[in-house]
């Protein structure tokens, strides 16, 4: 049965990290003399006393997980992150409407990056600097950076580790848990830190350059700027950008044995890493060709903004250089396709992953021969290693529920009158985390405020079990899971 005093415990002390994220915000807020300075109070108030109440009710709760535990405690931890991260926007009133300021939160810690907020240049430096923050640490995890910080805070780490990591692979450096979260968090922190000075020495203010860098680094998409890095017209900045999203949206253990490990022939050999490559640049000349023959765009524009965008896409980041919407219906589909597949296994990017990518096409291609040779035995192999059965039925059961949630919420939309369109790549970006959508009402570069209530709460559910990758969230509404037994 469920353990609901560890239950309590574990979400209890997550909270106090939440109430210390605030802390930094009102910091930033008394620093610039603004209005949001008492609603950061007040939304730290809160958040410490949920935490000690939680805390009391778990005080006698051992650090012993079940997976169910596990489960249960990833997905509570993210809704209940969103429901306080809420609290500054409303009670400043900011966004006055609770299911909005919902929506805007979850979309942050989900690093999904669609806003409800038409005009966030009105929003006071606190709140922009809490925004950022909620996507660099839903980036690579709430409970995850807790493990790397505080590892005696979360009982059964490994387990939660598994239900919070994204990909089909769950990799460990070290035979320590926290010891991996301290060396992948570390270089995560690194290279914010390089992309927030790189920012600043191409001409960005220091509060742009630190927001950027924590958003572009979570593959989030959160901009200080209405039209996002756009605002700055500048090459530097654009390119920058392109090169931290393309590490974002790279494996971390990947980047560690590269970095730290100086095992440079690690890139090369890693056949997501080759696809993810590939994919970006197929994507780049296709569009690039597109620019030049159907929109009159030179080389180099149509260089600079094609791979802006397949980059953008591709990682699920979604912040942008140029409304990608007025570009030919082509381009979409081409833009579709980038932030279906996503980035890498391990990385801060959403999407269905590179590395299933490939999986996926070399079971195709196996289909294919074993109609030609019925009694060959044609292991699929992912690299080096080979991908066993079990783990081919749940890449594929992974895809069809992707699709069947897709469809499912495009149905919905079409049913309260939102157009197909935006529709089907709503869904798509929910699911994907992307946040930038392809339309004519709601295009890449607007607010999602119009759409009704009830389909913004679906799509909250949506963009938790895209970051949670479906099934761990999927299970909680399974009859087994709430058994006793």
């Amino acid at each position: 049965m469920l353990n609901w005093r560890v239950i309590s415990k574990v979400l209890g002390q997550l909270l106090f990290l939440e109430a210390m994220f605030l802390t930094l915000c009102l910091g930033v807020s008394l620093y610039h003399c603004e209005s949001d300075t008492v609603p950061f109070a007040e939304s730290i108030g809160i958040t410490l006393a949920v935490a000690l109440l939680l805390r009391y009710l778990g005080r006698n709760g051992n650090n012993s997980m079940s997976r169910r535990d596990s489960y249960l405690v990833v997905s509570l931890s993210w809704v209940v992150f969103s429901l306080l991260g809420a609290l500054p926007f409303l009670l400043g009133r900011y966004i006055t409407s609770p299911i909005d300021a919902y929506f805007e939160t979850m979309s942050g810690f989900t690093t999904t990056g669609a806003s409800i907020i038409d005009d966030v240049e009105v929003l006071p430096h606190g709140l922009l600097f809490w925004r950022s923050m909620t996507q660099w640490i839903g980036g690579l995890g709430i409970v995850f950076f807790t493990i790397a910080v505080i590892p005696s805070m979360v009982g059964g780490s490994v387990k939660v580790f598994a239900a919070e990591a994204t990909g089909p692979t769950k990799v460990r450096l070290h035979a320590r848990l926290s010891t991996t979260g301290k060396w992948i968090w570390g270089i995560y922190s690194f290279l914010t830190l390089i992309c927030a000075v790189a920012f600043y020495l191409e001409g960005m203010g220091k509060a742009d350059a630190v927001n950027y860098a924590m958003t572009v680094m979570a593959t989030g998409g959160f901009a200080t700027h209405n039209a996002s890095t756009g605002y700055f017209h500048s090459v530097a900045i654009d390119y920058t950008s392109v090169l931290f999203m393309f590490l974002s949206g790279t494996s971390f253990s990947l980047l560690y044995l590269t970095i730290i490990k100086r095992k440079w022939r690690a890139f090369f050999h890693n056949a997501e890493f080759r696809f993810y490559v590939q994919l970006i640049v197929v994507a780049t000349i296709a569009i690039m060709g597109l620019l030049i023959m159907r929109s009159d765009y030179d080389f180099w524009d149509a260089l600079r903004y094609g791979l802006f965008q397949v980059v953008s896409f591709t990682t699920t980041t979604g912040i942008f250089n140029t409304d990608a919407g007025q570009w030919h219906h082509i381009t979409w589909v081409i833009l579709t396709l980038c932030m279906v597949i996503g980035g890498c296994s391990g990385s801060t990017s959403g999407g269905f992953k590179s590395i299933r990518a490939v999986i996926s096409v070399r079971i195709i291609r196996n289909e294919i021969r074993r109609l030609l040779h019925p009694s060959a035995v044609l292991p699929v192999k992912a690299g080096d290693r080979p991908v066993s059965s079990a783990s081919q039925i749940t890449l594929m059961s992974f895809f069809a529920m992707s699709m069947l949630m897709c469809f499912f919420t495009y149905f919905v939309m079409i049913l309260m009158d939102v157009d197909s369109t935006n529709s089907i790549t709503i869904a798509i970006s929910c699911v994907s985390n992307v946040g930038p959508t392809l339309g004519l009402e709601i295009g890449p570069t607007m607010s999602w405020s119009i759409l009704p209530e009830g389909v913004k709460l679906l799509l909250c559910l949506l963009m938790l079990m895209g970051r949670l990758e479906i099934m761990g969230v999927l299970v909680l509404f399974t009859r087994s899971f709430w058994r006793n037994r």
